[in-house]
Formats: structure tokens, sequence, C-alpha cells
């Protein structure tokens, strides 16, 4: 049994993400994994990166008080699965301020001398499934802007800070524009993968 922590950023229940997300939690359940949902609007979390904590970043005391509980659930996965929806190409504000916030030195990574690469942290995160909605189509963001979220997330966020973890990826593309069918395939898509996470 794993322990996994569930990452919504959608500010809607009624969401296709909200949908997603217990998809998803249904599935790793139902195989027997613990899941802790943490619904970043309905916990009302905080995304702005204070004076404090900034100040203390290159410090040998961060200051992680406001956001202890969010790292003590953080420290305490063995997977994460976010779910979340692009705008204007890219996660949603309260997505990033969490990164942002708890993905802090000491939590995440460790600086190194001369602050050159940093040195990861989260050595027992075994996977991270990120499943997002766009608006657009696949095209527009592979060709058009290069996959932004994909490469934030894959390489500068969970391959800085947990490079051993299995990282994959959906997106389910032209979201405003799908009928009721391509929503359930893509749920069922959501199903397998967590399933098989």
């Amino acid at each position: 049994m794993a322990q996994v922590l569930l990452i919504l950023a959608h500010p809607l229940e009624d969401s296709f993400c909200a949908a997603i997300a217990a998809r998803a939690a249904a599935a790793l359940t139902a195989r027997g994994d613990a899941v802790d949902v943490l619904d970043l609007y309905r916990e009302d979390f905080d995304p702005h990166l204070s004076r404090s904590e900034r100040l203390r970043y290159y410090t040998d005391q961060p200051d992680h008080s406001a956001v202890a509980d969010q790292i003590r659930r953080l420290q305490a996965a063995d997977k994460v699965v976010l779910v979340f929806p692009q705008w204007w190409f890219n996660m949603p504000a309260i997505l990033k301020g969490y990164f942002d916030r708890v993905f802090q030195p000491g939590v995440a990574f460790d600086h190194t001398p001369g602050y050159g690469q940093i040195r990861p942290r989260l050595t027992s995160l075994q996977a991270v499934l990120a499943v997002s909605t766009l608006g657009s189509a696949r095209w527009v963001s592979a060709l058009f802007m290069g996959h932004p979220v994909d490469r934030q997330l894959r390489r500068g966020i969970v391959g800085a800070c947990a490079p051993q973890a299995r990282f994959r990826k959906l997106t389910c593309y032209n979201t405003e524009k799908i009928d009721a069918e391509r929503r359930e395939r893509f749920l069922k898509r959501v199903e397998r993968t967590a399933a098989t996470l």
C-alpha cells in the first residue's frame, strides 16, 4: 500500500478537474492505496510567498512554519498526483504558489556550495502523475508553446527535487469543446493510469 498525496487546484467543485481528481482517488483507493486529498482552494491555501519565507530562503534556518502541515503531507507521500487546469499555458497561481512555498530549501532540495545545482531531498518519492486540462488543441501546446507546463514540472520541479520519481502526464486538450463521451474516455484513461502509478 502506498501513501498518495492528490493535489487538486481548481476553484469550482463541479469542474472537470474535480471529476478527474475523484476518479483518480477512487482508482487509487480501489487498489489499496491511502489517498490524502489536498484541495488547495477548499483548504484556502495561501499561495503568497511571505517576506519572512523569502528572507530566510538562503539561511540555515528556512521559515517553514506557515506551511508545516503541507510539508508534513508531502513528506509522508510515496506518490503525488496533481490535477489542475492550464490557464494561459501555465498552472493556476495557487498551484505555482504551492511549489514556491512548500518546495523550499530543507524540504524539497538543499542548496549546494556556491549555489550551483541544487541537491534533491524528495528522495523517497516514487512517482508523480500530473493530469491537466487545456482549452487549446494539442498542436498549439506542442508546436506553438513547446509544452511549457510539461517542461516546468518534468525538468524544473520533479526532475530537480525528485529525479528518481517516475513522471507521467496526461492532458485533455480542447476541453471546452469535448462531449460527454470523450470526457468519459479521458476519465477512464485517468483511472487506468492511476491504477498503475
